[in-house]
């Protein structure tokens, strides 16, 4: 994995917030041991003071001093452009940024990934017309747009030797686009983002797009939701070339892991010296806790507590009119019917939740009956890779296109 100085760098700001986190937390830790006469006792919130407090603080300052040492150090070496990008790389960072993400967005860290586009394999999406017919001859009027899931690369796409995007370019003459993104921010950030990315691209792109098609994967799907709100309130143009939408295991009403996580959060707070125990759960990233109820637009989380117990629900935002959209879910069940397929589902995300079902009818989607597939026998990231999946996707392509590539 190649490593460049802005990635130490970043990977040393990085190690300071957490050092100075956990010694927030040991001193709230030491603060409450000495406050709270018994096991029953209401949790304090103080911290220490005297003499312990000079030393808790005489710590911190110790310890972002010698961060921002190091870090003016490594500046003088830093020439400031871009790290090189490797696979490995790019898989460790998207799984640093699903986690803490926003984090590091809002702290300016050179480990914060930036929303890009780009081509089978990792390769860069030049800018500029003439740019983009050089690195891709055969540029289609089609373009095939894929989505990541949280904590995931573009690069994860490719599972052995299939890959979604390229297996479907090469059937029906897209041109394969993947989307590189922080999964840690808000899903509404990045949905907009992604938005405003496709409609810049159209103005470079070598030939007139006449179709867009979008597939989603997990939180992906949800990005790709939020980015058809956002084009539609800001008028933006490639929403009407947007045919088809494919939302693979996407949690369209929340997943069930965040909801636990806030549940377990909420039960520590109300108990004596474990509720500083839940400070580390709130360091998780905008993007997860978006997934309690699958929020897609700003008002779900702009004023609020996103760490909350419960919350109100999401905004009901509908499928896209216009837009034919189909959703596969996955069970690890073999059988639809078996209680776990309901209860568990691919192990991230249940049945109902992928197929855009809710117990309230108004806030269902509206898949069509043709248009919805459970996959049996599979967890959450055999969607993408089954050849049972890709026959389904290809399938959904096939009806009424009659520019299928032989």
């Amino acid at each position: 994995m190649r490593v460049s100085i802005a990635d130490i760098r970043g990977f040393g700001r990085l190690g300071v917030t957490a050092a100075v986190g956990v010694t927030d937390i040991v001193e709230k830790m030491h603060h409450d041991v000495l406050d709270a006469p018994g096991p029953f006792a209401k949790v304090a919130r103080g911290v220490t003071g005297g003499v312990t407090a000079l030393v808790y603080r005489a710590v911190r300052g110790g310890m972002r001093l010698a961060g921002a040492g190091l870090d003016l150090t490594l500046a003088l070496f830093d020439d400031g452009g871009e790290a090189a990008s490797s696979p490995g790389r790019d898989i460790v960072l998207a799984a640093l940024n699903g986690v803490v993400g926003d984090h590091l967005a809002e702290e300016g860290n050179p480990l914060a990934l930036p929303t890009r586009l780009r081509l089978e394999g990792g390769r860069a999406l030049p800018e500029g017309s003439s740019a983009i017919a050089a690195a891709i001859s055969d540029a289609s009027r089609r373009l095939l747009v894929l989505v990541h899931g949280l904590c995931m690369s573009d690069l994860q796409w490719r599972r052995g030797d299939h890959d979604h995007g390229a297996a479907l370019a090469r059937r029906f003459g897209f041109t394969p686009l993947y989307l590189f993104y922080n999964s840690g921010r808000h899903i509404s950030l990045n949905g907009r983002d992604l938005a405003h990315r496709l409609e810049h691209l159209l103005t470079q792109w070598p030939v007139p797009v006449e179709e867009i098609v979008i597939i989603g994967h997990s939180m992906g799907g949800l990005v790709a939701r939020s980015a058809c709100h956002y084009a539609e309130a800001d008028g933006l143009g490639w929403r009407a070339k947007l045919s088809r939408m494919v939302f693979l295991g996407a949690p369209h009403h929340g997943a069930p892991l965040e909801r636990i996580g806030n549940w377990i959060g909420r039960a520590l707070e109300k108990a004596p010296f474990t509720a500083v125990l839940t400070r580390p759960g709130r360091a998780r990233s905008a993007g997860v806790t978006d997934l309690r109820h699958g929020s897609l637009v700003d008002e779900d989380w702009q004023g609020q507590d996103r760490f909350a117990h419960g919350g109100s629900e999401a905004r009901f935002v509908p499928l896209p009119a216009g837009v034919a959209c189909y959703a596969i879910a996955a069970t690890t069940a073999a059988n639809v019917a078996d209680l776990r397929a309901r209860m568990v589902g691919d192990g991230l995300v249940t049945v109902s939740s992928a197929l855009g079902r809710h117990k309230k009818a108004a806030r269902t989607l509206a898949f069509a009956d043709d248009h919805s597939w459970v996959c049996t026998g599979a967890n959450h990231f055999d969607l993408l890779g089954r050849d049972d999946v890709f026959a389904r996707i290809a399938g959904w392509m096939d009806a009424g296109d009659a520019t299928r590539v032989a």
